[in-house]
């Protein structure tokens, strides 16, 4: 995606950014007690890819150490004030993207996509919602559409 697309940054986002930086940071130096700090205990995950290739998930639960697989981001950037993506790829084999939500700069979301083409775009302003009907007193699922 060509950055002009993206809204310029605010002192939230660029702060935001600054934390997922200083993760990769601690994880390329194996701090835990760094990188335990930037997480939240109850950070909601999500995996997109083939089972063998969740090293993120091995490496922060502590299933494997910090040098099985290596990651070095090669771009950066903060959507909105609240999301960082990361992207990188180590090899024909390894292409990567992580989608960090970020909230009062502790990591609450960490969506990771493995060899996987992967498109962000921002959504403006819905076109249209449902209405809340009185009826419905028990909880919906929401669905959104992009049309």
């Amino acid at each position: 995606m060509a950055t002009d697309d993206l809204k310029p940054t605010t002192p939230a986002s660029d702060k935001n950014k600054a934390t997922v930086e200083a993760l990769y940071s601690a994880l390329a130096l194996g701090d835990s007690d760094v990188v335990a700090k930037l997480l939240a205990s109850d950070l909601e995950w999500w995996f997109h890819g083939p089972p063998r290739c969740q090293h993120m998930m091995r490496v922060l639960t502590g299933e494997s150490d910090y040098s099985e697989f290596t990651f070095h981001p090669r771009s950066i950037t903060a959507i909105g004030d609240d999301c960082v993506i990361a992207e990188g790829w180590e090899g024909a084999q390894s292409y990567w993207v992580h989608a960090w939500t970020l909230k009062n700069g502790l990591i609450t979301q960490f969506r990771e996509y493995f060899n996987t083409w992967l498109t962000v775009r921002e959504v403006s302003s819905p076109r249209w919602e449902s209405r809340k009907r009185e009826l419905f007193d028990q909880s919906l699922p929401g669905l959104l559409l992009a049309i």
